[in-house]
């Protein structure tokens, strides 16, 4: 009996011992927890895109709690509502999250723009793009192998006849796809106010654009001269929109030869 007991304190008092240890340096060595920063945390979305400028959203919450960041509108994912809870937790008034869309600005799918070469490398737009700008004769446009797909979490992105397109609906405005494209074709657009946006980003002449692309913008200067409100600027033959000063009046979008130029309007419209 007394050879079986034994063996059975001895390991009972280890253990008891260990687990003393183990609680005192649980308290010596406890990280002060930060009530506020996790309160913050439980009201974001979680997509950790990054969109806010902090490294997550476990990053944007520490620093909403220790003061070096004080703007509760910058989780665009999460909208006016996670900006109102935050402002809640920090007892100050909540700012209002401008509302944003991810736009691909390219309109160069199968029938507008040819290949030039059979691509059968790895199924990436930034792996292709290495190869002689990548397999469509526009060294400019959308690859539609779907990295920005890959990025996105929330299902708002598919690839359509070789280009990739974007739901309003369920674009959440995180940006991973803006970084995800190695052609950087991918912007953010005002969703409050319809506005307009050039759905090109070929650089070359109108001439050699047009060949390369039945849709691109030929830099010929129609709707910036058709704007009435100095929204639109031509340069590197390409048109650009300020979304600043777009009105949304649609009369770039009439005035455009090619059709490049689209309007788009708020969710639900």
């Amino acid at each position: 009996m007394e050879t079986i007991l034994f063996p059975i304190l001895l390991v009972a008092g280890i253990g008891l011992i260990l687990g003393l240890g183990l609680a005192i340096a649980s308290k010596i060595m406890a990280v002060p927890v930060d009530e506020k920063a996790e309160a913050i945390t439980e009201c974001l979305p979680g997509a950790n895109c990054g969109a806010c400028g902090f490294s997550g959203c476990g990053g944007y919450a520490a620093a909403l709690s220790s003061g070096k960041a004080t703007e509760t509108n910058l989780c665009a994912p999460g909208g006016n509502a996670v900006a109102a809870q935050i402002a809640e937790i920090l007892g100050t008034s909540a700012a209002s999250v401008m509302p944003t869309v991810a736009v691909v600005h390219c309109l160069g799918n199968s029938t507008n723009s040819e290949d030039k070469m059979n691509y059968q490398g790895v199924s990436s737009c930034r792996m292709a793009s290495q190869l002689f700008g990548g397999a469509k004769e526009c060294t400019f446009g959308c690859l539609g192998l779907g990295d920005c797909v890959d990025a996105c979490d929330f299902d708002a992105i598919h690839i359509c006849d070789g280009v990739a397109r974007i739901s309003s609906i369920a674009c959440h405005s995180c940006k991973k796809c803006v970084k995800a494209c190695p052609k950087g074709l991918i912007k953010m657009v005002p969703l409050n106010v319809t506005q307009a946006a050039v759905l090109c980003n070929n650089k070359e002449k109108g001439a050699v654009a047009r060949k390369h692309c039945k849709a691109a913008c030929i830099g010929c200067m129609k709707c910036m001269k058709a704007c009435e409100h100095d929204a639109i600027k031509v340069e590197s033959f390409l048109a650009t929109v300020d979304p600043e000063k777009c009105v949304g009046c649609g009369k770039c979008h009439e005035a455009c030869p090619v059709g490049c130029i689209d309007l788009i309007t708020p969710k639900g419209e």
